[in-house]
């Protein structure tokens, strides 16, 4: 999905991100994750510019959405964060010597308090990093198959994407959510060094990579958003 068209409402403005669906009737509009930009899904044949129109006539509605969307999380010392799912306390440790580490129910974090919000997130990061590409290279082998690069990124309209030349890309966030959440998104992706579509054959591969499906995909459609709402905004 690409950026196309900016929308502009009273004190902000929101990117709209269009997908193409060929089974799509109708168009249709979401506000993302987080709230920073929205996604139009046009129908094969539809201009992009009507991805505007469609969502300049949804303003009095997506202003709705934005008004009641929760705040965002910081990160700072006491507060909670998810780790695979386990709610994590953040304790600053100024005089320890040992970085970032968790243990125990809790994340401790050494160095200056000014720099505990980007330390904790860039453990989260590399935790991601570990585990993500912990479970493609597993799951990969299952097919006989050997992903690219794999990388973790911020990205609000998709949890994973994998490219035409087999690399793999996920939401650093994942590693907030539970384990077999991750797992299943690792295997939407890995799923697509096979078949790139979401035709029967597809998902009949997932299922068999990750067993059933839907509840993860369920539980992303419903705490999903809640991730994106700890610490800086994504990119």
């Amino acid at each position: 999905m690409a950026h196309a068209f900016l929308l502009h409402l009273q004190g902000r403005s929101l990117p709209i991100a269009i997908k193409r669906s060929g089974r799509a009737r109708n168009m249709s509009l979401r506000l993302d994750s987080g709230g920073g930009s929205l996604v139009v899904v046009l129908p094969d044949g539809v201009p992009e510019k009507e991805a505007l129109r469609f969502a300049q006539a949804q303003s009095t509605w997506i202003e709705s959405r934005l008004a009641v969307l929760p705040g965002p999380v910081p990160f700072r010392d006491g507060g909670e964060v998810p780790l695979l799912g386990l709610a994590h306390v953040i304790a600053h440790q100024p005089q320890a010597r040992r970085g970032v580490w968790a243990e125990a129910g809790v994340i401790h974090v050494s160095g200056q308090a000014e720099h505990l919000p980007r330390r904790v997130e860039e453990f989260l990061r590399g935790e991601a990093r570990v585990v993500m590409a912990h479970h493609a290279r597993d799951l990969a082998t299952q097919l006989g198959r050997k992903p690219g690069r794999i990388s973790v990124r911020d990205t609000s309209s998709r949890w994973g994407s994998c490219s035409a030349h087999g690399d793999l890309s996920f939401s650093w966030r994942l590693v907030m959510a539970p384990d077999w959440v991750g797992r299943y998104v690792a295997a939407h992706e890995v799923a697509h060094l096979a078949e790139m579509n979401h035709g029967p054959d597809f998902w009949a591969l997932v299922e068999k990579l990750a067993g059933d499906y839907k509840a993860p995909r369920a539980w992303l459609k419903r705490h999903g958003p809640q991730l994106h709402r700890y610490g800086a905004p994504c990119e």
